[in-house]
C-alpha cells in the first residue's frame, strides 16, 4: 500500500464517522407531532432556534456527503491505477 492509499483510507473512515454523528444529531421530523399531541408547548424562540440548528446540520450533511463521495471516487481511481 502506498502512502496515498493509507491517507485516503483514513480520510474516508473519518468522514464516514463524522457523517454518522451529524445525522444522529439531527432531530426527527415527527418530534413536533408527538409534542403537540402530548400537550408540550414550545415558545416561538425555541422552535426557531431548533430549525436553525437543524438547517445547519442538514447543510453540513450535504457537504459531508459530497466530500465522502469525492473521496470514495478518488480512492477507487487510485486503486484502479495499480
Amino acid at each position: 500500500m502506498s502512502v496515498w492509499e493509507i491517507i485516503l483510507g483514513v480520510a474516508v473512515i473519518l468522514v464516514s464517522l463524522f457523517i454518522i454523528v451529524v445525522i444522529l444529531l439531527q432531530q426527527g421530523h415527527r418530534a413536533g407531532i408527538t409534542g403537540a399531541i402530548s400537550g408540550g408547548a414550545d415558545t416561538f424562540l425555541s422552535k426557531n432556534k431548533a430549525r436553525t440548528f437543524d438547517a445547519t446540520l442538514a447543510r453540513f450533511t450535504k457537504y459531508i456527503a459530497i466530500l465522502f463521495f469525492v473521496l470514495a471516487l478518488v480512492a477507487n481511481f487510485i486503486a484502479l491505477r495499480k
